[in-house]
């Protein structure tokens, strides 16, 4: 098999890139480890700025984001028993929308027939070669057939365990990491948000999170030690500690209901500044990991593709080069301030086991300032509804 560009991971970042390219009519075949059904059973974020809903209006696929979605034009920073509002619409005229990513990319995937958009599934032991010469291709088996797809350009949209980002050779590996000593318990349920906006609290029991995927379901999360092991947990304990954080600051207080997803994940900040070599390009989670603290992380995967298929989309159409070479530095500058806002919010909100009363005092006093600030809450406005592109 041949093709322009080769788009591993069929991933919201994947079939982004996938239909922005198939729409200015530039071959291209994306290729996926997983089935269809099993992607659409993780459970990820919900919150995306214009950055992401503009690509989808861009593509004509906004119409169920726009009707369902719910437009959110605030949130709030809370202590044990304070909040403090960030007017995100007051202070910078935009908004985030609330649309879980899952229907995103149920989106994307039911409208990859009719766009003309090839997808690969249960391609195993997926392989790249030759990525730096003028001629890569990859490899992989296919119903049990090896199959090899050639290709101008490889992109990596497999995330952070997929082959592309160990493809790279690691005398040519540059990064960073941070791994934080928590996780973030959360449970998904049919139940009403507690709050009408999303609430970050501080509380002495720990960080704890109420967000919303629609007006009847609702996210939480509450940190938890690295220790912590799932089935030391049930629904009815989480709710316990839910009520205890929420009751006293919310709107309703918090509704207890079935669990349809409980799980614990680790948080990480990571950037892989190697983000291109010869002809790969990597976009998303292969490329930066986030904390969820800030709702970032499809976002950056969102402005990767933004830059990259406006960087593939020149070479093919008018032979240019530029955008391309530019890539990583363009989107690495912006990576690296949503790392820094996810960082800052992290530290400010948890407890973290090293910590003492005196960064305790350091945390309240920095949020003291903020609720007084107008200043510091638009720059966490500006942070929060997305930087420029």
């Amino acid at each position: 098999m041949k093709t322009s560009v080769v788009i591993i991971g069929a991933g919201p970042s994947g079939l982004l890139l996938g239909h922005l390219l198939r729409a200015a009519g530039v071959d291209c075949i994306v290729v996926e480890h997983q089935s269809p059904e099993y992607i659409l059973t993780r459970i990820r974020a919900g919150v995306l700025e214009t950055v992401t809903t503009d690509l989808m209006a861009r593509l004509g696929l906004e119409g169920r984001l726009r009707a369902e979605g719910l437009i959110e034009k605030g949130f709030n920073l809370a202590t044990a028993d304070h909040l403090i509002r960030i007017d995100i619409a007051g202070l910078t005229g935009k908004h985030v929308t609330v649309y879980g990513q899952t229907e995103l990319t149920r989106d994307l995937m039911d409208a990859a027939v009719e766009r003309d958009l090839t997808i690969l599934y249960g391609a195993k032991d997926v392989a790249l070669h030759d990525i730096d010469s003028a001629a890569p291709f990859i490899t992989f088996l296919k119903d049990g057939t090896a199959t090899r797809i050639d290709a101008q350009f490889v992109i990596g949209c497999d995330g952070f365990h997929g082959p592309s980002r160990r493809a790279i050779p690691a005398s040519a590996v540059r990064e960073f990491e941070r791994e934080y000593p928590f996780g973030w318990l959360g449970i998904l349920a049919d139940v009403p948000p507690c709050h009408a906006e999303l609430i970050y609290a501080n509380t002495d029991r720990g960080f704890a999170l109420a967000s919303m995927r629609s007006a009847t379901r609702s996210r939480y999360y509450i940190q938890v030690p690295l220790t912590e092991r799932i089935k030391d947990w049930n629904a009815d304990r989480l709710w316990d500690e839910l009520v205890e954080r929420f009751d006293p600051i919310s709107d309703h207080g918090v509704t207890r209901g079935p669990a349809l997803e409980m799980s614990i994940a680790p948080l990480r900040s990571y950037v892989l500044e190697t983000m291109r070599l010869g002809r790969l390009f990597l976009a998303g989670d292969s490329a930066h990991i986030v904390p969820p603290t800030g709702a970032k992380g499809l976002n950056l995967a969102a402005s990767d593709v933004a830059y990259l298929s406006d960087a593939l989309i020149a070479f093919f159409k008018r032979g240019e080069e530029a955008l391309l070479t530019g890539y990583a530095a363009r989107a690495l500058s912006r990576i690296w301030k949503a790392e820094r806002f996810s960082w800052y919010l992290t530290k400010l909100m948890h407890r973290f086991p090293e910590d003492g009363a005196f960064e305790h005092r350091m945390q309240a006093a920095e949020l003291a300032y903020v609720a007084g600030s107008s200043a510091m809450q638009t720059a966490i406005a500006e942070n929060y509804v997305g930087l420029p592109l």
